[in-house]
């Protein structure tokens, strides 16, 4: 039975409704959310923009059927993006780029922690399994991209691909769209990096290697954990850890620069993993390491406690005051300068456990060097200009 409750969003743990055939008002017994074998997300919480919450309640005929069924599956839709440019403009001082590509529109992977989740409500949908499930996508990205690149006043710069959501998520394995993305960058010399946590950026190799050789390519990949059990409930869907570590060697050894994004550092959880996983992304051909504490901005941090519960209930109030220790006693800071880092001893201690490994292994910090004086810029109808 579901419950709809007009009032202003708040994800609450109990609720009061008058079913019409009684004067008096019953408790009602909140069924927990159940999750999903290979989804990330426990639930499907309504977005903050919604009207109504939907709650999932015992009305006394189900009993203890539910111990008894399984979560039902939901499967993943497509849709159409259309968008009528794919270059997204920032002007944010935490990161060492001004524009991005995202080919995607949610992700398969189903980060649980995704700090891209929020945007699914401006979509009418779920940050929870919607974003996971009911996915978008640009078919024309290609043909819009080069007619982005074509304008007079266009300037380059370097492009990163993949900065909300993963492009190379499952269904690029059939649409090939990143593909695609690259060979307009590639046929323009326009300098570009990617973001992923997927063995699938082997696959373009042949696109990439060229542009690295000079210096118009780099990938950054990012590594969770090297436990796979905890990689496998915190990103379900996206590479185990030992095939990022390969597609590092991979990569590297066709002579590509590889950042590690170590990314979310969560207290308490894989805090402990940082100087292995430098010194084994090292061992990989990682040249650079970089990384990021946890997030939880707007709906994420509803979705994140949930999935604690269901997965390290012994853990849950542990890891959240730990986190709320970084954020000033808050479970997110939106601040420039603040918000990858947190503040306090405990971020000050990672941070500091990261720099002394890094020092140790001989990587260098995160950057975006990359060479834009090659830049042909393309004519509208895909000709590349003379002049």
């Amino acid at each position: 039975m579901k419950n709809n409750i007009s009032q202003p969003h708040a994800h609450t743990p109990a609720a009061i409704f008058d079913d019409g055939w009684s004067n008096a008002t019953c408790d009602l017994n909140i069924l927990p959310a159940r999750g999903q074998k290979g989804r990330g997300a426990v639930s499907n919480i309504d977005g903050r923009f919604e009207r109504h919450i939907h709650q999932a309640v015992d009305d006394g005929w189900l009993g203890t059927l539910m111990e008894d069924l399984d979560a039902p599956r939901t499967k993943t839709t497509l849709g159409i993006d259309g968008a009528r440019s794919v270059i997204t403009r920032n002007q944010s001082p935490d990161v060492p780029f001004d524009r991005s590509i995202n080919p995607y529109r949610g992700c398969e992977h189903g980060c649980v922690y995704c700090f891209a989740r929020p945007t699914h409500a401006y979509l009418g949908l779920s940050p929870g399994l919607d974003f996971e499930t009911r996915l978008f996508w640009k078919p024309e990205a290609a043909q819009l991209l080069r007619k982005q690149l074509s304008s007079k006043a266009y300037q380059p710069a370097p492009i990163v691909i993949g900065t909300s959501t993963d492009p190379y998520q499952p269904v690029d394995r059939d649409k090939k769209l990143t593909r695609s993305i690259i060979e307009v960058l590639a046929d323009c010399q326009h300098p570009f990096s990617l973001i992923t946590k997927s063995a699938l950026v082997t696959r373009d190799i042949d696109l990439i290697a060229p542009m690295a050789a000079r210096n118009r390519a780099s990938v950054a990949v990012s590594v969770t954990s090297l436990d796979h059990r905890l990689s496998n409930l915190l990103e379900p869907r996206a590479s185990a850890p030992h095939r990022r570590l390969e597609a590092i060697r991979k990569l590297s050894d066709a002579g590509i620069p590889v950042t590690v994004l170590c990314a979310p550092v969560i207290p308490g959880l894989n805090d402990t993993e940082i100087e292995k996983i430098v010194a084994t992304c090292k061992d990989a051909g990682a040249q650079s390491i970089g990384h990021i504490v946890l997030r939880l901005p707007l709906e994420i941090a509803d979705l994140f406690e949930e999935w604690l519960e269901a997965h390290y209930p012994d853990r849950k109030a542990k890891v959240m005051s730990l986190i709320r220790q970084m954020r000033d006693g808050q479970t997110y800071q939106s601040e420039f300068g603040t918000r990858m880092r947190g503040t306090g001893p405990i971020a000050d201690l990672i941070a500091k456990r990261f720099d002394a490994a890094r020092k140790k292994h001989g990587l260098t910090n995160r950057s975006l060097n990359l060479d834009c004086s090659g830049f042909k810029r393309p004519s509208a109808n895909g000709q590349m200009s003379l002049f």
